[in-house]
C-alpha cells in the first residue's frame, strides 16, 4: 500500500505499535554467505510463535556494516515477503543507514518499492563540525524529500554525539518523519516525548526500561533490539505478556511478569563478552533453535570457553523451552 508523505504520521500512529525486534542476520559458517533460508525460518518463528509485531532489518544488530548493498536490499525483500505471507500482520522498518547519502536514498527507495512499512536512518558521523543542528536538519530534510515512506530517526552515541530533544522536535515537523529510536539517557527521551510526542513516536532499545516507558510515558512501541526473540520461546512469552498487560493498564500484574524475567536477563547479559555482542547473541539464538550462524569481520567469534559459559547460563536461567516446562511452572 502506497502512503503519501502527508499521511505518514497518521499511518505510523496507527500501525507502529507493540513489540518490534532488531533482526540479527545469519551468515553461513562455511562461506559467510547470507543464510536466506535461516533468515526466513527465524522470521516465521518470530511471527508465528513469538507474536512479534515488527522487524528492524539490516541495522547494526544485523551487521549492515559488513554487508554489500545487494545483500542489504535482499534482506529487505525477504523480510517483506515473510511478513506479508498469508495472513501475517507483522510489519517492517528497514535500516538505510550509511555515511554515503546516495546509498541512504537508494536503500530507502528500494524499501519503499518492495513494500516495507518504514525506514530508519542513523544520524551520520560528522567530521570537523561543531555546530551540527543545521547540518542534521538539512540531512533528514533531504532524505524526507526523496521518498514518501515513513522515516524514523536514530540517534545513538556511535555517531560521536547525541541529537538534542529540541533538534529532534524540529526535524519531526517534516511530514514523513514519524518516529525515533532514541538511544539516549532517560531524561532526554522523556523530554522529547513531552516536546514532540504528538507528532513523533519516541522509543528506545532498552528492554529494561520498556515497562516503565509504557506506564509512565505512554509509549506505544518497543523499537527495538534482540530481547523479543532472545528472552522468549514459543512456550514462554513473558515479554509479550507483560507488554499486553501494561497496555491494558494492569500494571501490578505486568510488573510481576516483567520482574520474573530477571534471571533470564542476567544470564544473557552476564555471559556476553564486551567485544563480541553479535557472536554471543547468535550463539544464544542457536541454543533456542534459531538460525544464528557466523559473524563477519570485524566482529569476532566466541571462544569454546565463552560458548560453554553461555550454554551453562542459558540452561539454568529458567527460560521455558518446552511445553512440559511450561506446564510444570504453571
Amino acid at each position: 500500500m502506497t502512503i503519501r508523505r502527508s499521511e505518514a504520521k497518521d499511518h505510523a500512529r496507527a500501525h507502529l505499535r507493540g513489540i518490534w525486534a532488531a533482526a540479527l542476520t545469519p551468515f553461513r559458517p562455511d562461506d559467510l554467505a547470507l543464510d536466506e533460508a535461516g533468515f526466513r525460518r527465524n522470521l516465521r518463528h518470530w511471527i508465528d510463535d513469538l507474536k512479534i509485531d515488527g522487524f528492524f532489518v539490516a541495522g547494526k544488530q544485523g551487521e549492515f556494516f559488513s554487508m554489500s548493498l545487494a545483500e542489504r536490499k535482499r534482506t529487505f525483500e525477504i523480510a517483506v515477503e515473510e511478513t506479508q505471507r498469508g495472513g501475517t500482520k507483522a510489519r517492517t522498518i528497514m535500516s538505510c543507514s550509511d555515511q554515503n547519502m546516495d546509498t541512504v536514498v537508494e536503500l530507502a527507495r528500494h524499501a519503499e518499492a518492495v513494500g516495507a512499512d518504514y525506514v530508519v536512518v542513523h544520524a551520520p558521523v560528522l567530521h570537523f563540525v561543531s555546530d551540527r543542528d543545521e547540518v542534521l536538519y538539512e540531512y533528514y530534510k533531504h532524505v524526507s524529500e526523496q521518498v514518501g515512506i515513513g522515516i524514523a530517526l536514530w540517534s545513538h552515541p556511535d555517531s560521536g554525539y547525541l541529537m538534542s530533544p529540541e533538534l529532534c522536535a524540529r526535524i519531526a515537523e517534516l511530514p514523513n518523519v514519524v518516529a525515533i529510536k532514541y538511544s539516549v539517557p532517560r531524561e532526554m527521551y522523556a523530554r522529547l516525548t513531552k516536546l514532540a510526542g504528538d507528532r513523533l513516536i519516541v522509543s528506545t532499545a532498552s528492554e529494561d526500561e520498556w515497562f516503565d516507558n509504557i506506564v509512565e510515558l505512554g509509549w506505544q512501541v518497543y523499537l527495538c533490539s534482540s530481547p523479543p526473540y532472545l528472552l522468549q520461546t514459543r512456550h514462554d512469552l513473558r515479554m509479550r505478556e507483560y507488554t499486553d498487560l501494561a497496555f491494558k493498564g494492569e500494571v501490578a500484574r505486568a510488573r510481576a511478569v516483567r520482574d520474573s524475567l530477571e534471571p533470564v536477563r542476567k544470564a544473557l547479559k552476564g555471559t556476553r563478552p564486551h567485544a563480541k555482542p553479535h557472536a554471543h547473541q547468535k550463539h544464544w539464538q542457536e541454543l533456542l533453535g534459531q538460525a544464528g550462524g557466523a559473524v563477519r569481520r570485524p566482529m569476532l567469534e566466541l571462544t569454546d570457553a565463552e560458548r560453554a559459559a553461555t550454554r551453562a547460563a542459558f540452561e539454568s536461567c529458567g527460560l521455558r523451552t518446552s511445553a512440559a516446562a511450561k506446564a510444570s511452572a504453571a
